[in-house]
């Protein structure tokens, strides 16, 4: 189930963004995300989950983020304002290829919606082939391209 992190959460989503920072196809450092991001995220309600049905361990997160660098790349639709950027997907790895990244991104659509969005956009990391191959199957439409923070990145968008 897609929900809210709670207080009690956030050393668990410190030691989740540290497991899978260096891992294949993640663009994720040893300081990103870091605190700050984490406290943004939690303090504006935009800090999202899906926990494991029986463990009740956190198999996913998503943010949802607002940061004006992002929101300022002239590629996003003016037509499709307000807009919001998710950020910060990713899946545990014992809990990768079961769908749990479309579930994330599906519940992040959702409270977009619920917010008054009329789309939802994304970086992606050039190489994360995983990645792209998913966002495009989910009709996210690649609009542009970007540098952040060292990393090469596709912009999509997606009409909500």
């Amino acid at each position: 189930m897609f929900e809210l992190i709670k207080e009690s959460d956030l050393d668990t989503v410190r030691h989740f963004y540290r497991a899978l920072a260096g891992t294949e196809f993640c663009a994720w450092t040893d300081i990103y995300p870091g605190e700050p991001e984490l406290q943004s995220d939690f303090s504006r309600d935009s800090l999202f989950c899906i926990r494991d049905d029986v463990s009740g361990e956190i198999a996913g997160l998503v943010s949802i983020d607002d940061d004006p660098e992002v929101e300022s790349i002239p590629c996003w639709s003016e037509e499709l304002q307000p807009s919001a950027e998710i950020s910060r997907l990713g899946v545990a790895e014992k809990y990768q290829n079961r769908g749990i990244a479309r579930e994330l991104l599906a519940g992040a659509m959702e409270e977009l919606r619920r917010r008054g969005c009329k789309s939802a956009h994304m970086l992606v990391a050039k190489d994360n082939v995983k990645a792209l191959r998913s966002y495009e199957k989910l009709v996210f439409e690649k609009v542009g391209e970007y540098v952040l923070q060292g990393h090469d990145y596709w912009c999509f968008e997606k009409k909500l």
